[in-house]
């Protein structure tokens, strides 16, 4: 079996973003394999973990990759100021006479947004509307090269490492069971130490919002990486909660300043993107066509709301608004085949992460010291059907059915993009739906 069937059987996908499948990703030739090793939020801590603990399955996955789609470079793109991992990885290329480079990157933010760092290692610009394949690179982060190495060894993706960050008692990186709750992951972490909170699922600036309320229905997927506790009055909660009349009426006080454009950094590496236009439409009541089709270029990274607006308004989810629009009426973005050039003042406008930190008033989690790192046993897990780029998987189990960890319980519809789904722990399937299997130990 080659490694891209061995991929898809252990149900890969991409661990440190929306969860695209692997396998289709590397059913392809480039001539540069860029592992994005730079933990693109600020605070997260999860795959810094990875790079001093696991560097030989790392490095051991990026080689196969590396064979399989015949890339002339792997490099891995990590900030330089990890000097702990750098090191780690260092050794490791060295004891394992590794054709694998290091290119430090400097710490800005989004350093680790996928175009951002095919940009810093290559000094091309992907085309707008396009993947970095068009200008020959794959790009996969830590997580999932070491399921790429743990796929050839018969290990399917069960489990995931997570930061618990913030608020709590405990902040450590916990090993857990793929379906485990958002509950016990805070437990393993030294449970809650405010009265009153919400949870950001991933990073502060991309990340979803989870209330308290909601924690009961909540629960750990593949891509999943962090999750950081903070107190249900910080005002990233309160921009997470506005409603979407709310959101537009503000962007009607826009004062056309252009800054969110001067730091967008798409448009700072040459994409025609420019969220103060997009904003204007909106103030203005324009009718939304193909003329504002480049809001559909957005990645959604918040420096322009977070950190460039004076106004303290939402250019992204402006950006985000028409985007959706229109792609209601079938509107997609085509870019004209022009040379993509990053714009000359781009070095100078790279946000920096502690003055982002700052702004987004996180400072007290900053360099959080961890606690020793947990391997949680989880008694029932809700293993999602859908946690992947593409169609949801079909159950193949039924309740009652007794499974261990690593059987298949999800497959990929015919003909469709998705990936495998299997069992986190040995035990009984006690309930099944469209969108979830669930597991409860006792049984095996």
């Amino acid at each position: 079996m080659d490694l891209v069937e061995l991929v898809r059987q252990a149900g890969v996908v991409g661990a440190g973003g929306a969860g695209f499948p692997t396998h289709v990703k590397l059913n392809a030739e480039a001539e540069y394999l860029i592992i994005n090793a730079a933990e693109c939020e600020p605070l997260l801590q999860t795959d810094q973990f990875l790079m001093r603990e696991r560097p030989a399955e790392l490095i051991g996955g990026i080689l196969l990759a590396r064979a399989q789609i015949k890339a002339e470079k792997a490099v891995i793109a990590v900030k330089g100021k990890y000097g702990r991992e750098i090191a780690a990885l260092r050794d490791t290329i060295v004891r394992m006479d590794a054709p694998v480079e290091i290119f430090e990157l400097q710490n800005f933010y989004p350093a680790g947004d996928e175009q951002m760092t095919v940009y810093e290692v290559t000094g091309r610009s992907v085309p707008p509307g396009g993947i970095p394949l068009n200008v020959g690179c794959v790009v996969s982060n830590v997580a999932t090269m070491i399921n790429v190495f743990e796929a050839t060894q018969d290990i399917p993706v069960t489990e995931k490492y997570v930061s618990v960050l913030g608020d709590v008692n405990e902040p450590r990186v916990i090993k857990v069971p793929v379906g485990t709750s958002f509950e016990e992951c805070l437990a393993a972490a030294g449970g809650v130490s405010i009265p009153k909170f919400c949870i950001i699922r991933g990073g502060p600036m991309m990340g979803g919002m989870v209330h308290e309320n909601e924690l009961a229905d909540m629960y750990i997927t593949k891509t999943d990486g962090a999750l950081i506790v903070i107190p249900a009055d910080h005002y990233l909660v309160e921009r997470a909660d506005e409603t979407e009349i709310q959101m537009l009426n503000r962007a009607r006080a826009c004062i056309s300043c252009g800054y969110c454009t001067d730091q967008c950094p798409r448009y700072l590496i040459g994409h025609p993107l420019h969220p103060h236009k997009m904003m204007q439409a909106v103030k203005y009541a324009k009718e939304i066509d193909e003329s504002l089709s480049e809001a559909l270029l957005c990645c959604a990274c918040g420096v322009c709301e977070m950190y460039a607006c004076p106004m303290g308004i939402s250019p992204r989810q402006v950006n985000l608004y028409i985007a959706g629009k229109l792609r209601e009426k079938g509107i997609r973005y085509q870019h004209d085949g022009s040379e993509v050039i990053a714009r000359e003042n781009r070095e100078m406008r790279k946000v920096p992460p502690h003055r982002l930190i700052s702004r987004l008033d996180l400072g007290s989690y900053d360099h959080q010291p961890l606690k020793e790192f947990r391997d949680v046993a989880i008694e029932k897990v809700t293993v999602s059907l859908w946690q992947h780029i593409g169609a949801p998987s079909e159950a193949t189990v039924k309740v009652g059915d007794p499974v261990v960890r690593g059987q298949v319980i999800g497959a990929i519809p015919d003909g469709k993009l998705g990936s495998m789904i299997h069992a986190s722990i040995d035990g009984q399937v006690v309930a099944v739906n469209e969108s979830q299997v669930v597991i409860a130990r006792g049984h095996a």
